[in-house]
């Protein structure tokens, strides 16, 4: 019962210092993309700090952070993963579903920071489209960040890795570093209950170009699976017990 009064009370302050943090920084992102990026990094310091004293979750990044220009692969379990990583990169932008941006406050930084929307449902134009804003968005390098489910994953459930990081692996001619995680047992993608323990992002070994589709994709979700399931194993859940 103390876990779950813990958990509403985390979620009700993490959206009203959304608000506070977004409308303080919202003069200076107006007029300057880093101001944007502190924006974003200053919440999502704050989540981290107050998840770990008031729900007990703490947080750990594992691996080697890549600094240059990158495609990043990223397991995604829940809002969480999403903060752990933009806040460990340097320049991070996210491949995003394009409701996202009639988000308030999320949706103002999304486009500040020039992330990508996407329309879900149209699989050749929505990949054509993307493509698209990526290449024009280049002027600004960075590391560019793609779920490859396409969506949050339960941790367990099975979800194919879909084609369109391949397509921007190839188009963009870039290293792609995938990313696994376990952050789904301590923060779910439903639901308000939170549970103490280890959150972990663990940037894996850099998948350098060249690769064609079937093998690129098979490595991609091997490495990410394959680590994940370890990960979520050391929080204390058993992946192969879902069905």
């Amino acid at each position: 019962m103390m876990q779950t009064i813990r958990s509403y009370l985390f979620i009700a302050q993490m959206y009203v210092m959304m608000l506070v943090i977004g409308l303080v920084f919202f003069p200076y992102a107006l007029v300057n993309k880093e101001g944007a990026r502190l924006c974003c990094k200053t919440y999502s310091r704050w989540v981290f700090w107050t998840m770990g004293w008031m729900v007990g979750i703490r947080h750990e990044v594992r691996g080697e952070v890549p600094q240059g220009e990158v495609l990043i692969a990223a397991k995604h379990q829940s809002f969480l993963d999403i903060m752990m990583i933009f806040t460990a990169l340097p320049k991070a932008k996210f491949i995003m579903k394009r409701d996202i941006l009639w988000t308030p406050i999320i949706g103002f930084y999304a486009k500040m920071l020039d992330c990508v929307p996407v329309e879900r449902g149209k699989r050749g134009a929505a990949i054509a489209k993307m493509v698209a804003d990526v290449q024009a968005g280049r002027s600004d390098p960075g590391q560019l960040i793609i779920y490859s489910q396409g969506t949050r994953v339960a941790p367990g459930a099975k979800v194919p890795y879909k084609v369109g990081t391949h397509v921007l692996y190839e188009q963009l001619d870039q290293p792609c570093v995938p990313v696994a995680t376990n952050v789904g047992v301590f923060w779910p993608r439903k639901g308000m209950w939170r549970k103490p323990g280890l959150a972990v992002v663990e940037f894996l070994p850099v998948i350098e170009t060249g690769l064609g589709k079937d093998a690129f994709l098979a490595r991609l979700e091997n490495e990410v699976e394959t680590r994940s399931n370890e990960l979520m194993v050391e929080g204390g859940f058993d992946p192969d017990g879902v069905h």
